[in-house]
């Protein structure tokens, strides 16, 4: 539906266009006054009439493709507004926060760069202890803004993984810095978009919600549960799946797998019901209305690319 607005710009050519059309009219009356002046009755007179008609006709025509050549470009343009914020070869702009770790400290390597991908691994752990990282994105904070990834799980969960957090991942965004995160503090403050993979046995969608330390609204009711299943199919298979998030400050986000819109709530805020830290107690109930994004270690190997987003400011 975002494609389909008329931003103000294109309004005021519209509106330049029209000053055109209307600007040729005058132009051809002024040249043959007498001729329109004549009594409806003179078949010269009706002639020239029909002559301007067909003339203005063509200033609007002419007028109309320019509109909808420039509307194009501006759609062509927009794909353009696309920033990459994983460069493929290393991860400059991005910082690890660990559970029981300070934050920039890569325990076991958990978060590394291979084949131009992200890659969330634990073959460095002998037990992955309920070690729950992070991996942000810190070179700016985000609030109107769609953002786009693929992910896909591989390999076998960690030694100690509990067993929710099989094949179980995610990107947390509006989320807080990593630097301000308790030294044991398992999870940002933030929104989750959770990524489930399929265990064969039933269902089990992809592209949830999760809220940790904070709290949404669905059909104006307050969300009760700390995660809410989407609509989304089942991917049993590790193959790559496409998600979308697309938010709007602390109004409204929606959830896309696959290019199916699978969730979607309103009214981002912080939490009030003791699950913030000790040190953001006093945000309580206050807007979450922008922040930082981050990909999650939850103990299952996961990887992640073409990490993207566009401002919709």
């Amino acid at each position: 539906m975002i494609n389909f607005i008329v931003k103000f710009k294109e309004i005021n050519l519209f509106v330049k266009i029209n000053k055109i059309f209307f600007a040729g009219v005058a132009q051809l009356v002024e040249r043959q006054p007498s001729k329109l002046n004549v009594a409806g009755s003179n078949p010269v007179s009706r002639s020239y009439k029909i002559i301007v008609m067909k003339k203005s006709l063509n200033f609007f025509y002419v007028g109309l493709a320019i509109f909808f050549i420039a509307i194009g470009f501006k759609s062509l343009s927009n794909g353009d507004d696309w920033e990459y914020i994983f460069n493929g070869n290393n991860l400059d702009d991005w910082t690890v926060k660990i559970k029981g770790y300070p934050s920039g400290e890569n325990f076991g390597n958990t978060f590394k760069v291979k084949d131009g991908q992200i890659q969330v691994s634990y073959e460095n752990y002998e037990n992955f202890d309920f070690r729950y990282g992070h991996l942000y994105y810190t070179k700016k904070k985000f609030k109107n803004y769609h953002l786009k990834l693929e992910y896909k799980f591989f390999g076998e969960q960690a030694n100690g993984g509990e067993g929710w957090a099989t094949k179980n991942s995610g990107v947390m965004f509006h989320s807080q810095h990593p630097e301000t995160l308790l030294i044991d503090q398992p999870f940002p403050v933030s929104i989750e978009t959770q990524f489930l993979g399929g265990l064969s046995d039933g269902s089990r969608p992809t592209g949830n919600l999760c809220t940790p330390g904070t709290d949404v609204d669905m059909n104006s009711v307050k969300v009760k549960g700390h995660c809410t299943r989407s609509k989304s199919d089942t991917f049993n298979n590790d193959d790559w799946v496409k998600a979308e998030i697309i938010v709007y400050s602390d109004s409204i986000a929606h959830h896309i797998i696959n290019g199916k819109t699978v969730l979607t709530y309103t009214n981002l805020r912080y939490g009030d019901d003791g699950r913030l830290p000790e040190n953001m107690i006093d945000k309580k109930d206050q807007k979450l209305s922008e922040g930082y994004i981050s990909l999650q270690s939850e103990s299952h190997p996961i990887k992640f690319r073409n990490i993207r987003i566009k401002s919709l400011n």
